[in-house]
């Protein structure tokens, strides 16, 4: 049976957009995920929803348990995962507002558990990341995107930084250099984990600055993201609404 997971980022896992919701509390064998979970349905659809950060955004990206999110999100009976970030634009054509729908990431963390096997002892576990978002899901989150008439890009790469700091100049511009579209501090190791577990997996990224490398802005600041963030959560959530019913088993 279909069942969608929604992983919200800061102010994206509002219980509003669900049906007669319910509180599950799931725990799991890498802990207790970061919020427990809402249970109801969008257009019919049975969906959960988890607070990346907790609900009152208690946890910074280091501290996230993103093993025993994506874990719980399975033994609730996830079928699909959609996550929602808001991140950073490291690109002079992805405006403030425009979302992003993933389609590469590169991981520049440093402190993340991205596995769940840690050891070898059972037998060796490498899995295949070429392509982490699934393209179904991503076409899904694009053309709805369009048919709802939002600035959306139907791709780019995001890379991952530990956090909570924001980058150096001498880093957004390297990052730049290496291809990346978009930055935050989330995605990378959620991605992996969704591929090692194999629930399909699809991000849609809000960008709210343009980090640090556009030299002819301020450099960014939380109450900016704040700002840009708030004025555009309306459309990500209906986004959110709107691509449930067209997500097919």
């Amino acid at each position: 049976m279909l069942k969608i997971g929604i992983i919200g980022g800061s102010g994206l896992d509002d219980p509003d957009i669900l049906k007669d919701p319910q509180e599950l509390d799931i725990s799991t064998d890498f802990g207790s995920p970061s919020s427990s979970l809402l249970s109801g349905k969008i257009n019919d659809v049975e969906t959960l929803i988890l607070a990346r950060h907790g609900r009152k955004h208690q946890y910074s990206p280091t501290q996230v348990n993103n093993r025993a999110n994506i874990k719980a999100l399975q033994k609730a009976g996830a079928t699909h995962i959609i996550a929602t970030t808001a991140c950073g634009s490291l690109r002079q054509e992805i405006d403030r507002g425009h979302l992003v729908v993933l389609d590469q990431f590169i991981d520049f963390t440093r402190f993340r558990k991205n596995t769940f096997v840690d050891s070898f002892e059972d037998g060796p576990v490498h899995t295949a990341m070429a392509h982490p978002f699934d393209d179904n899901l991503r076409r899904n989150l694009y053309e709805t995107a369009q048919q709802l008439d939002l600035n959306v890009h139907d791709n780019g790469c995001v890379v991952t930084i530990e956090g909570p700091r924001f980058s150096t100049v001498a880093e957004s511009k390297m990052f730049r250099m290496w291809g990346a579209d978009v930055i935050n501090m989330s995605t990378a190791p959620e991605a992996m984990l969704a591929n090692e577990a194999g629930i399909p997996y699809a991000a849609v990224a809000m960008s709210t600055d343009y980090d640090c490398w556009k030299e002819d802005e301020e450099p960014v600041t939380w109450d900016e993201i704040l700002a840009v963030f708030n004025q555009n959560a309306d459309n990500v959530k209906k986004l959110l609404i709107n691509v449930i019913k067209e997500i097919k088993e």
